[in-house]
């Protein structure tokens, strides 16, 4: 029988807490692994946020605080390297926030890299399966703009939409800027992003590393938070007040190394900057 003839099955507790405690065991060791989407019969998006879950109820019964969401995929041209029409999504935890100037060991990451985002900080939970753009708008209390450091637990990044999700959409650090504004004298859509890097304080090669804008991230950074707010929902962990929303990259991300210095400007929102050593 071809493989194209087997009949995919829903794949089992067992094989879904084994593949989530292989990611848990990369961030213990620092090691990373091979693609998971090649070691379960069942590949679907179910399937990989089951993992997803599964690590996300571990790292809360250790204590670690969930305080919002990062959405990934956001730009149609990584979508169609994926094979995906939709985003995805990823928990943060308290701590995987740092402060800005606060030096990020890059020992403590997964062959990072870095995007610059919107952030929004809800004032109100948005507990609704259909929400619309009025919907967040109304809930968000502050934007701000931030640095999402990603990282992958799959070596050499060979991942696709079923590994990105299982592993936390790939989550690592971020960092949040400022000042926090509010929503409503802000345009999102239009807004310029263009980063920076210097290395040890010296500029080194092209000065600017990456360049976007708003409308790079679905169409506009709220269009992302509106899929999130509904998926999530749907999924039984609605979004809640005082949640951090990262809504996803404006530009092309960038490998991190230590000793680097990012400074991402966004047009009418503000600055952020990462420090790695």
């Amino acid at each position: 029988m071809s493989d194209a003839t087997i009949e995919r099955q829903p794949a089992s507790a067992t094989s879904i807490e084994a593949l989530a405690a292989e990611i848990r065991n990369c961030y213990e060791t620092g090691q990373t692994i091979g693609p998971l989407r090649s070691r379960t019969l069942s590949d679907d998006v179910d399937t990989a946020y089951a993992i997803q879950d599964a690590n996300t109820k571990f790292f809360e019964a250790q204590g670690r605080r969930l305080i919002g969401r990062k959405i990934g995929l956001t730009s149609k041209v990584v979508q169609a390297q994926l094979g995906v029409d939709q985003p995805d999504f990823g928990m943060l935890f308290a701590d995987m926030a740092a402060g800005e100037g606060e030096p990020i060991a890059v020992s403590r990451l997964h062959q990072p890299k870095v995007e610059a985002e919107v952030a929004l900080i809800l004032a109100e939970d948005l507990d609704i399966q259909t929400p619309t753009v009025a919907d967040l708008i109304r809930a968000t209390a502050y934007v701000l703009p931030a640095l999402e450091i990603v990282g992958s637990r799959i070596a050499n990044w060979d991942i696709r939409f079923f590994d990105t999700v299982a592993d936390n959409a790939s989550s690592g650090m971020f960092v949040l800027g400022g000042p926090a504004r509010r929503i409503q004298d802000l345009d999102l859509r239009g807004l310029q992003m263009t980063m920076r890097r210097e290395h040890d304080g010296v500029t080194t090669g092209p000065n600017v590393v990456s360049t976007g804008c708003g409308a790079a991230c679905l169409g506009h950074p709220l269009n992302a938070a509106v899929w999130l707010a509904g998926e999530i929902a749907r999924r039984g962990r609605p979004l809640k007040a005082g949640d951090v929303v990262l809504t996803g990259a404006l530009g092309p991300m960038v490998p991190v190394n230590a000793g680097d210095t990012f400074v991402a400007q966004l047009s009418g929102l503000g600055e952020v900057t990462a420090k790695f050593v």
